[in-house]
């Protein structure tokens, strides 16, 4: 994706980190070899560290890529609103003349993925997982009771060597009008309006 420099978050790794876990839901994306087009999956996920966990079905197509060339990369974005044009314009300035955009933030995280096969491996992903969705207090069976059912099941790990993190929210204007757009739209009240705007106002600071 292309980050100019104004939106690039790269470097701060409080805030992409935080935005991840907002988010836990993405595409993994592996190209293997000599495909015509990478295998994209919709996925949960959990952030641990510098590493990526998560599962798929044993028959999902993404497995084959990865056997093929073991290296993937997570996308996430999120938190997005369209901006009018019309907002973009304070005190004097023609709102006909504002520029509609749509703000968001996104996140790349790439590197090597190993799959884990053995049951008592990806049983300790699922784990991880539910608690990290559901508080350590479930009440669900541990995911070992589940027996032969883990062998449709693929847990991944994606050690993380390269991140991209864009957060386009304005940042390449001034203050006034960032202010202008982050009031509108936490007044419109669509979704991930209110998101947007947090954004909008660090920018800001």
């Amino acid at each position: 994706m292309l980050i100019h420099r104004h939106d690039d978050g790269t470097d701060d790794e409080d805030r992409w980190r935080a935005f991840l876990r907002d988010q836990a839901f993405g595409h993994l994306v592996a190209a293997g070899r000599h495909r015509d087009v990478p295998v994209v999956v919709p996925t949960q996920f959990l952030l641990d560290g510098d590493r990526v966990l998560l599962h798929l079905a044993a028959a999902n197509p993404l497995l084959g890529a990865i056997a093929e060339r073991p290296r993937a990369v997570l996308s996430v974005a999120g938190d997005w609103a369209y901006v009018p044009g019309s907002w973009k314009a304070i005190d004097d300035e023609d709102p006909a003349l504002g520029v509609p955009t749509t703000y968001y933030g996104a996140v790349q995280l790439t590197g090597p993925v190993a799959v884990l096969d053995d049951p008592d491996r990806i049983a300790a992903v699922l784990r991880r997982q539910v608690v990290d969705q559901e508080g350590p207090d479930h009440g669900l069976v541990d995911p070992l009771d589940h027996g032969a059912r883990l062998r449709t099941i693929r847990a991944l790990e994606l050690r993380i060597d390269e991140v991209r993190a864009k957060f386009r929210y304005g940042g390449n204007v001034d203050e006034a009008h960032r202010r202008a757009v982050a009031e509108r739209l936490g007044a419109r009240g669509r979704p991930g309006d209110a998101a947007a705007a947090a954004h909008v106002r660090i920018d800001g600071a």
